[in-house]
């Protein structure tokens, strides 16, 4: 039962509070982590990369920190969901990355709702309210936009809405509130705290036939 509480929650062989250099260690990964996922997905909206913008470069980030974890020797079952966390943080990330986009250089202006549709929601029932709009000139745009638009929404109501003027990213119906990145701060901090939870646990007293990790402390023999 020892040896699968340690290969599944990580030995953790020190007694009291943990070293903290080793709560930095984990830290500092999960930050770096976080920050990458979501820096590869800003930038990629910024520059028009999809690659970057659609995620992937931030699932390849979820999976470093997870080998990571793996070659300090953190158990599976921390290991797994700093990996889930890692990912959902990915997925989440390219729409806030838009929203970042559209608040530095997006340009606000009216829109005629041509028509009101409305989408499933996960569970089947009822969804969001999603709008045809077109801009002043009577050019459709190529996205439905659900901000703002209701279930009082009619075909020839206006709605703000915001566009790229370089056109990189979907236009949006004008939101208000928090910005764009605090969505993903609770998913932040999890990931850093999952991050530093796992590399704490794998620490252990280095026997003499084993390499030391972590500057962990050599037993002497007797």
């Amino acid at each position: 039962m020892s040896h699968v509480r340690t290969m599944v929650w990580g030995p953790a062989e020190f007694v009291g509070l943990p070293p903290g250099r080793i709560v930095v260690e984990g830290m500092l990964a999960g930050a770096f982590a976080s920050a990458a996922i979501v820096g590869a997905a800003v930038f990629g909206a910024w520059t028009g990369r999809p690659s970057l913008a659609d995620g992937e470069a931030g699932l390849v980030c979820a999976a470093a920190l997870t080998l990571y974890l793996t070659s300090v020797g953190a158990g599976r079952a921390l290991v797994g969901i700093t990996a889930l966390l890692g990912v959902c943080l990915a997925l989440q990330a390219p729409p806030a990355a838009v929203g970042v986009v559209l608040a530095e250089r997006g340009r606000v202006e009216s829109a005629v709702v041509t028509s009101v549709g409305e989408g499933a929601s996960s569970d089947g029932g009822h969804g969001r309210y999603l709008c045809s709009v077109m801009d002043r000139d009577g050019v459709s745009f190529k996205v439905r936009i659900w901000r703002g638009c209701g279930a009082t929404t009619r075909p020839g109501d206006v709605l703000a809405i915001v566009h790229d003027p370089e056109g990189r990213v979907p236009p949006r119906g004008v939101a208000t509130g928090a910005g764009p990145l605090w969505d993903l701060a609770p998913w932040s901090v999890a990931l850093m705290v999952a991050s530093a939870t796992a590399v704490v646990r794998s620490y252990r007293l280095s026997c003499s036939s084993e390499v030391p990790r972590h500057g962990s402390r050599h037993v002497p023999g007797p």
